[in-house]
């Protein structure tokens, strides 16, 4: 519907726009969050500069790679190099980040309403700043889980602690070979199970969790609905961008907000129905939560 249409953004102020936005949050009935790498970008979790080289600087130097994004796509020659670099990858993304704090502030900003999140993020943060399990629909994945790389069936696996083993014992970018993870099943190598290709796992727990956004949907579909949108952009537009504007089209009281740096818009035919904020996520959520603390202060 929206592939040829113009966009529109925001011609609003930013305070009018923050305004607007928090009485959307306030009087909703339901929030739908789609979140992105924005969000996590936003929350210091950059895959390249700095942090890229704090970590990976002597893959940079061997192997070329500038950023943790495509270094994961690097045709590495052996499996000791390539658990190498995903246990490092991992270790930092997903059981030593912590918590964002874009995360912590949208958990409050929405922890009393009826909320549900879609996301294509991987890297576990809704779950670490305490947002409720089976309100989250993970659709490509998680760095902590790793499945058969054939895949011979449709289950998957806990990695914490042969990750941390992996990262803790390789040396010269090589994990010793006996670390390798192999499938219980065929034997095959395991890979992560993140939605890179045809092999991707959609186990039990992905198929509940798609079940129950789908519910949540159902369930207000004739109600005041936010759909609310953070740090996603147009590589897979499918999964939240197309599908956050289509469900807002059709829905008489449906709202649609978009905050995302460089990358907030909306399609003319529900310009009348959008909040458009171009700026750092995290800065924006900073403030509507003052702003919410402070009513609730008077």
């Amino acid at each position: 519907m929206f592939l040829r249409t113009s966009t529109w953004n925001s011609t609003g102020t930013y305070w009018d726009n923050i305004a607007r936005l928090k009485k959307e949050l306030e009087t909703a009935d339901a929030v739908v969050i789609g979140a992105g790498a924005g969000l996590s970008t936003s929350a210091g979790m950059s895959y390249s500069g700095e942090r890229f080289e704090k970590y990976f600087s002597d893959f940079h130097r061997r192997y070329g790679i500038t950023d943790m994004y495509s270094g994961g796509f690097y045709p590495f020659d052996t499996l000791e190099e390539y658990w190498a670099w995903w246990s490092r990858h991992i270790l930092i993304n997903r059981y030593e980040a912590g918590v964002g704090k874009p995360y912590a502030d949208l958990l409050e900003l929405v922890k009393d309403k009826d909320y549900f999140v879609l996301t294509t993020n991987v890297d576990h943060q809704f779950q670490l700043a305490g947002f409720d399990k089976k309100r989250l629909f993970y659709t490509q994945g998680d760095y902590g889980l790793w499945q058969c790389s054939k895949p011979c069936h449709d289950k998957t696996y806990d990695n914490e602690v042969a990750v941390r083993q992996m990262a803790a014992e390789q040396k010269d970018m090589k994990i010793p070979s006996e670390l390798i993870p192999r499938c219980p099943v065929c034997g095959a190598p395991m890979n992560v199970n993140l939605r890179c290709d045809d092999t991707f796992v959609e186990d039990e727990g992905w198929h509940d969790a798609s079940e129950r956004y789908s519910l949540f949907l159902r369930r207000h579909q004739n109600m005041k609905t936010l759909f609310l949108e953070l740090g996603t952009g147009m590589n897979t537009p499918g999964i939240i961008k197309f599908s956050f504007w289509r469900m807002v089209h059709e829905r008489p009281d449906a709202t649609y907000a978009c905050i995302n740096l460089n990358e907030a818009y909306a399609p003319d035919e529900i310009r009348e129905k959008s909040i458009c904020i171009d700026d750092d996520i995290g800065k924006v959520l900073e403030q509507l939560l003052s702003i919410c603390d402070d009513n609730r202060r008077l």
